[in-house]
């Protein structure tokens, strides 16, 4: 099968979130399965061609690419994925990539983004290259279905291309004036109230992909459920109800190549589950690291996170100084809001015994925050998937997590898994989204922390759990064949 992906962002070259991870790992897992994935990516201006070794497709030459009447010279560039023989096509056109930021406020947000779609259907035609699947991900993209469907409709090319939309967080939606239409030439009938773009009198990127994608999957079974629902699907959930037959949830993998304690590369004393004696030496390194006291008694709770409300902070705004009293240290990395990031600095001058603040990210740090913690926390409001449980879970750290979206899929609580015979919990969670939920849960952990045996049964639960791209590539298969038994008959 032939898989051409697009996205706005891709491990290495471009990354905020998760949707970098997924796109950086998912092709490379489907060539390993004997599938043919190719990427389609922005050239951004932080992607230098002497950094990546990047190729000028000279074979394709200039495309012209029109947007709101205008004529935008478009060059591709070519790599491919690090230890892979998978294809990363960059497209270049500095007019709207060459910017300090991959996403803008800037007035020209939806023209940078139509371009880009546009360029990723036209390099595949001079490319000659008909993909059984063009993957699709996240409002970026949701204009490829219809353009792909209608504008491309002529080419028997594409006649066998189906579409697969992946939602990764349906909060960020490509909300843009009813003249977006306009400019990237769909037919303005689809932007008329109730058609397929119009949305509260505006046009809506997510709304569009949705009710023309072939397939549509998010990224995690929970997730899934809850974009269903008014508290949760962002005004998105009467359209993905209209569709529901066509969605899936497939939870996101991990790359244990890069994070697993046996051979991670960036923390200084490599373990497995066999010897979590060496676990200690890390958080040895990491107390020494992040400037807090050497006590061993206490466990160290870690967090790495973008700073926002959906990761929970406002519970933690609530409740800091209750949180500050439990017995334990902590860590923190991220950054986000103005608010969270001027409360955790205030925290650690008023508490510098206690809690170690980075502001920022910081690769090699956040790994030894994985080996170095005894615990990681994500009280997020909404999760879609999440990666750093996942990770915790490998490293022996043991997560607390509000029990949502794919943090539910991911982490059984110790205490519910007590009914059953295996005792299979790999760590805390809570459900009600409040402060005291949020301390009650973390002094829950604490407690048996100091409980030696039963917190080493919950480590090696956590460890021998496999999340790995492989069974989650080999469930993408499954829902392309989906879409092309949808589309193609």
């Amino acid at each position: 099968m032939k898989i051409a992906f697009a996205a706005s962002e891709v491990y290495p070259y471009a990354k905020t979130g998760g949707l970098g991870d997924v796109i950086g790992t998912l092709p490379i897992e489907l060539s390993k399965l004997g599938h043919e994935a190719l990427v389609f990516l922005p050239r951004y201006n932080t992607i230098t061609i002497e950094d990546y070794n990047l190729k000028l497709c000279d074979d394709i030459g200039e495309i012209p690419i029109r947007i709101a009447s205008n004529i935008y010279k478009v060059q591709v560039y070519t790599t491919t994925l690090p230890v892979s023989n998978v294809i990363v096509y960059f497209i270049d056109c500095p007019h709207y990539f060459c910017r300090f930021e991959i996403y803008t406020k800037d007035n020209d947000e939806d023209e940078r983004f139509i371009l880009f779609s546009k360029s990723i259907i036209e390099t595949l035609q001079r490319l000659k290259y008909a993909p059984d699947v063009i993957h699709c991900n996240d409002w970026h993209t949701g204009l490829l279905p219809v353009l792909l469907k209608e504008n491309y409709g002529w080419d028997k090319l594409f006649h066998n291309t189906a579409t697969v939309f992946t939602i990764h967080n349906i909060a960020y939606q490509g909300i843009f004036t009813k003249d977006t239409f306009r400019k990237a030439d769909i037919n303005p009938e689809h932007a008329a109230p109730g058609e397929i773009g119009e949305y509260y009198g505006n046009i809506n990127f997510l709304k569009t992909a949705i009710l023309t994608s072939d397939i549509i999957n998010t990224v995690s079974e929970t997730y899934a459920k809850e974009l269903l629902t008014e508290e949760f699907g962002a005004g998105m959930e009467n359209f993905l109800k209209r569709r529901e037959k066509d969605f899936f949830g497939i939870l996101n993998g991990a790359d244990y190549n890069i994070w697993n304690p046996g051979k991670d590369i960036y923390i200084p004393n490599q373990y497995t589950s066999s010897d979590l004696s060496v676990k200690l030496k890390n958080k040895t390194a990491l107390l020494k690291r992040v400037n807090l006291p050497q006590d061993k008694n206490k466990p160290l709770i870690g967090i790495i996170s973008r700073l926002v409300e959906q990761k929970g902070f406002n519970l933690f705004e609530d409740s800091a100084e209750q949180l500050m009293k439990l017995d334990a240290l902590w860590v923190v990395l991220g950054n986000g809001e103005p608010k969270y990031e001027e409360m955790f600095s205030a925290l650690v001058k008023k508490y510098p015994e206690k809690i170690s603040l980075y502001l920022g990210y910081y690769d090699e740090l956040s790994h030894l925050i994985e080996a170095g913690s005894d615990i990681f926390l994500m009280p997020s409001r909404f999760e879609p998937c999440g990666l750093n449980q996942i990770y915790s879970l490998k490293y022996g750290t043991v997560p607390v997590v509000r029990k949502t979206g794919g943090l539910a899929d991911t982490v059984e609580d110790w205490d519910e898994s007590l009914s059953n015979e295996i005792q299979s919990g790999t760590g805390f969670s809570f459900k009600d989204f409040s402060p005291q939920m949020l301390i009650d849960t973390l002094q829950r952990a604490i407690t048996y922390y100091k409980n030696k045996p039963t917190w080493k049964k919950i480590q090696l639960n956590g460890m021998c759990k496999d999340y790995s791209w492989k069974k989650s590539a080999e469930k993408y298969v499954t829902l392309y064949d989906k879409a092309l038994k949808k589309y193609v008959g």
